[in-house]
């Protein structure tokens, strides 16, 4: 047996416990400060709160805490069920240190449909918050998560913009549209009501109904194998395996018994993981984890309590389904009857806490523990497939960067000039997160103000938008400028000029590949290794690499035509002969006499006079 720690010394003077009351309530531990230590709840506060500072501490925590509360205050309730709702409700306020911490688990991904919005969008979350949307999972693997999103997206051509429908709205349909990816709701080209029906019956695919539609898929791919039209069977294929996909994750085991939650818990020292088995109408949908830290010695029955109020009470059950008629727990809980009084209060009906000793509610049980200790030893990190990667940058990109659309067409612009000299501008254009070099454009600044990179940067904008829309081609969701503050500045003025607002615009900056946005503030700092920096990064270095190599052209041909020049009777136009032939001086000097005189307006003569001139 452990011996009991010596009392500690204290930091500040004893509080005032003279006037406490034995009715019961809530009570709160705040240091010097006035910052708040620890929240805890009493049937009787006088001898709950005493006990904290009579003799030696029951643990280092609990005598650490002692030596540090400077004020106790108290907050009388009707009865120990609101008292233990009250708890729940200050710990998630406040977060005191002393109170064990209850973290969600940012690993296992949800499909989240925000049906609270007029034209709804599906995303992937790893929070569920009390927002009015729906959510779905969580799912195991982040990988076939995003495939069969992709498909359903392709399928039903929902939305992947931001903008708040139909209030804000772009004034042209974006790259999605043009794509068949969207019928452009956001002009007016599919109506409320067609996009709402096909929501709903992507939320019925998603609750788990997905054998209609894979029948149709499954009858389409035959169809279209039939008729030799492979590209369409295997658009079919991906929608059955999407399908299948939903369905694996959504439904993993059949298991009877009804609506029920299964508890399982870990511990190892500080930390404790928490886990949840959903069961609704006997079929396993899926788990729930969270994280603990400052356990320390608590009591296996503290943790519970702390966990279900924190789960049940202190967040409601957003996301989560109804409250179940049985929650199974791995061993009895603090405060069992009010907690169980709560519960049945926020479900309208009972709902009975239960420890099972036997048969299959505690091989459930013992299931839902193996599953927080896999959780707890192990923590391996999900990765994505290599085909998943670009899709993935691009939505972390919007997350990132908060775009009200996914990146999909992106453009970056980078200005070179040597000695303020030949100054010309590139665009490297990305499309789906690669790069398409037929959309690459390079220009030359008209302007006459030399090496002012941030006046050349608003002239090529500038042009390069109006172009776009003149030719009636899809805007980029996304412009990257090659630079600070002042091209930035510059090149949200140009997108104006434009007409092109709906067009976003950042800035990256070389030496610390700082991320400047628009409003001004501190430039955004990312994680060198994060996906949504490093594809900044690649189109921004393919954007440099073309305007450089397009400025080494320019001046090579300058350096040509002035060599060209010295030599008698060698003209403009017989100047721009010679480089569309033969490109360099090089070129031109291993060239034979006949070779050379095959340009228009060169004779023989002039042909041997400059292979003379250029010491040939």
């Amino acid at each position: 047996m452990n011996p009991r720690p010596p009392e500690p010394s204290r930091e500040t003077p004893l509080p005032d416990l003279t006037r406490l009351t034995t009715r019961p309530g809530v009570y709160l531990f705040r240091d010097s400060v006035g910052e708040i230590l620890y929240v805890g709840k009493a049937r009787s506060l006088r001898p709950r709160v005493r006990s904290y500072f009579r003799g030696r501490p029951s643990s280092i925590r609990v005598g650490e805490l002692a030596r540090r509360t400077a004020e106790v205050e108290t907050v009388v309730v009707q009865s120990e069920a609101e008292a233990l709702l009250l708890e729940a409700n200050l710990i998630k306020e406040h977060r005191p240190r002393f109170n064990i911490q209850l973290r969600d688990d940012k690993r296992y991904p949800y499909i989240k449909v925000t049906v609270q919005e007029p034209f709804p969008r599906i995303i992937i979350s790893r929070r569920v918050r009390d927002d009015g949307a729906r959510y779905f999972g969580p799912f195991t693997n982040v990988g076939p998560l995003r495939q069969a999103l992709e498909v359903m997206k392709r399928l039903y051509t929902v939305r992947s913009c931001r903008y708040n429908l139909p209030k804000d709205a772009p004034p042209r349909p974006c790259l999605d549209y043009h794509i068949g990816r969207c019928q452009a709701p956001c002009v007016g080209l599919q109506t409320q009501a067609d996009y709402r029906e096909m929501m709903d019956e992507i939320l019925r695919i998603l609750g788990g109904d997905t054998e209609e539609l894979r029948g149709k898929a499954e009858a389409r791919m035959e169809t279209a194998a039939q008729a030799l039209d492979f590209e369409e069977a295997a658009k079919q294929r991906d929608v059955v395996r999407g399908l299948d996909v939903l369905a694996r994750e959504q439904r993993v085991q059949t298991v009877g018994g009804g609506d029920r939650d299964v508890v399982g818990m870990a511990r190892d020292g500080e930390l404790g993981v928490v886990t949840v088995l959903r069961i609704r109408r006997g079929v396993l949908l899926g788990r729930e984890a969270r994280h603990f830290q400052g356990l320390s010695d608590e009591a296996e029955g503290t943790v519970l309590r702390a966990f279900l109020t924190g789960f049940y009470l202190g967040r409601g059950i957003v996301g989560f389904g109804e409250l179940p008629t049985e929650i199974l727990l791995p061993g009895h809980v603090e405060d069992e009857a009010a907690l169980a009084e709560l519960l049945g209060e926020r479900a309208g009906r009972r709902v009975l806490l239960a420890v099972p000793q036997r048969g299959e509610r505690r091989r459930l049980l013992e299931l839902a523990s193996e599953n927080a200790r896999h959780l707890l030893e192990e923590r391996i990190p999900v990765t994505s497939p290599p085909g998943d990667r670009g899709e993935r940058a691009l939505y972390e990109l919007q997350d990132r960067l908060g775009l009200k659309m996914v990146p999909r067409l992106m453009a970056c612009f980078d200005i070179s000039h040597h000695q303020g000299d030949e100054t010309v501008a590139s665009a490297a254009v990305f499309r789906n997160g690669e790069p398409w070099s037929a959309a690459y454009r390079r220009m030359r600044i008209k302007g006459t103000w030399g090496n002012d990179d941030v006046r050349s940067m608003g002239e090529v904008v500038e042009r390069y938008l109006v172009r776009r829309l003149k030719e009636e081609e899809p805007l980029p969701q996304l412009l990257v400028i090659d630079g600070g503050v002042g091209q930035l500045g510059a090149a949200l003025q140009a997108v104006e000029r434009a007409g092109a607002q709906e067009v976003a615009v950042v800035a990256l900056a070389k030496r610390e590949e700082e991320v400047h946005l628009p409003g001004g503030g501190p430039p955004l700092r990312l994680d060198r290794r994060d996906r949504s920096l490093q594809l900044l990064q690649r189109i921004r270095d393919e954007a440099h690499r073309f305007a450089i190599t397009y400025n080494r052209k320019l001046r090579s041909k300058k350096v040509i035509t002035s060599q060209l020049a010295e030599i008698p009777g060698v003209g403009p136009s017989r100047q721009k002969g010679l480089l569309q032939r033969f490109e360099s001086v090089r070129g031109i000097r291993e060239a034979s006499v006949q070779e050379v005189a095959r340009v228009p307006g060169i004779s023989e003569v002039l042909a041997s006079r400059i292979l003379t001139y250029l010491g040939r």
